[in-house]
C-alpha cells in the first residue's frame, strides 16, 4: 500500500513539471514582442518614471532626533563603567 502511495505522490509532482510551458534556455533568443506588448511595455515604464517624479525630495533624516536632546554635548569618547554592587548571600552590599 505504501508503495503505490509513493508512486502516486511521485507521478502527481512529475506531473506538475512535465505541464509547464516551454522554459527558455540558457542562449535561447527571446521570442519576438508583438507591438501590443511593446508599447505596453512603454506604457509601463513611462508610467513607473511618472510615478518616481511625483515623490518629493526628501533631507536628511534623524530618526533618533526625537529622542536625543538638542542641547546635549556630543562627547566622541566613549561612557566610563560605573562599578557594580555585588550581593552577598545575606543580602548585604559589599
Amino acid at each position: 500500500m505504501r508503495v503505490i502511495f509513493a508512486a502516486a505522490m511521485i507521478t502527481m509532482l512529475a506531473t506538475t513539471a512535465f505541464a509547464q510551458d516551454h522554459l527558455q534556455q540558457y542562449g535561447e533568443k527571446d521570442k519576438d514582442k508583438s507591438p501590443a506588448e511593446i508599447q505596453a511595455d512603454k506604457d509601463t515604464q513611462r508610467a513607473y518614471q511618472r510615478s518616481l517624479n511625483n515623490i518629493p525630495d526628501k533631507g536628511p533624516s534623524d530618526p533618533w532626533g526625537a529622542v536625543r536632546p538638542g542641547d546635549a554635548p556630543k562627547s566622541t569618547s566613549a561612557p566610563t563603567a560605573k562599578p557594580v554592587k555585588t550581593k552577598t548571600k545575606t543580602g548585604a552590599a559589599n
